[in-house]
């Protein structure tokens, strides 16, 4: 698959539909970013994103980030990625994660219920094999999986030292997609307001809770919207040469991509920032 170094998390929280989804989309090309990762599902609801994102470029590589293996049977997702891969063929990866517990009913066994819903994919077509797909990603054993059964790993929420500690797991050759949350604000004190308007909902998760403690950081650290510390590990803020640089130090991690989630200092779709950081990172 084809991924580029660095590509871009597309939010629902921005709430661009329509039109201006189509031209945010195709200035994210234009602007040489090599994939746009959009969260959700194949539910009615949320489908027609992927094929508008499709529509809407002719090369970007668009993923899914993250479908959740639960609420969908495999020959219904392996079925609606067929159906996108028959109009933009090889031009979409399918990214899937286990979610979490106080978000999905009846929660048990996720590192198993994942071998098996791969298992069953193996069985339904081509564009939902291995070199297809990659797993969310967090600690050794869904690490291990990634590596063995998907083209790789996509981890959220992570600082730097977990893109290291991904990479040994991997090994060489498995792609390392992880994702990076940007406040594009130089203000300690209002970037930090800015990001855990973004960290309070995630740090209530355990899947991310636990594995920010498996790096070294407290029960304090991870409390509310997180200490100073965690905010700054998990969120790259600053100016765009200090959050290019932070993207950077994934790369030389171990990371063979990036996508890149804006929190917007305003409102609407934070293109102008995107802009900034494509400048930086990619040249253009």
């Amino acid at each position: 698959m084809e991924l580029g170094t660095v590509g871009i998390w597309w939010s629902r929280s921005w709430q661009v539909e329509g039109d201006a989804a189509r031209d945010a989309a195709a200035a994210l090309e234009q602007l040489g970013y090599g994939a746009i990762w959009s969260s959700g599902g194949f539910d009615p609801g949320l489908a027609p994103r992927f094929e508008r994102l499709l529509s809407s470029t002719e090369r970007v590589t668009v993923a899914s980030g993250i479908v959740s293996i639960w609420p969908s049977p495999p020959e219904d997702i392996a079925a609606a990625v067929a159906e996108l891969d028959a109009v933009h063929p090889g031009r979409f990866v399918l990214g899937l994660g286990v979610s979490h517990g106080p978000i999905v009913a009846d929660y048990r066994r996720p590192l198993a219920h994942m071998v098996a819903y791969l298992d069953r994919l193996d069985t339904l077509g081509p564009a939902v094999a291995r070199d297809r797909r990659v797993l969310a990603a967090l600690g050794p054993k869904m690490l291990q999986l990634a590596r063995d059964r998907a083209a790789g790993a996509h981890p959220y929420f992570v600082p730097v030292e977990h893109t290291a500690r991904a990479r040994q797991i991997l090994g060489d050759g498995p792609l390392l997609a992880p994702e990076v949350t940007v406040v594009l604000e130089r203000h300690p004190a209002e970037a930090r307001r800015l990001a855990r308007g973004f960290t309070t909902g995630y740090l209530a998760l355990p899947n991310y809770a636990n594995n920010l403690r498996s790096l070294g950081f407290t029960d304090d650290d991870v409390a509310g919207g997180g200490s100073d510390r965690l905010v700054d590990a998990v969120v790259a803020w600053g100016d765009v040469e200090t959050v290019a640089g932070r993207v950077r130090q994934h790369l030389d991690a171990g990371a063979d991509h990036v996508c890149i989630q804006v929190v917007p200092v305003g409102e609407g779709f934070p293109l102008d920032q995107y802009r900034q950081l494509a400048a930086a990172l990619i040249g253009s």
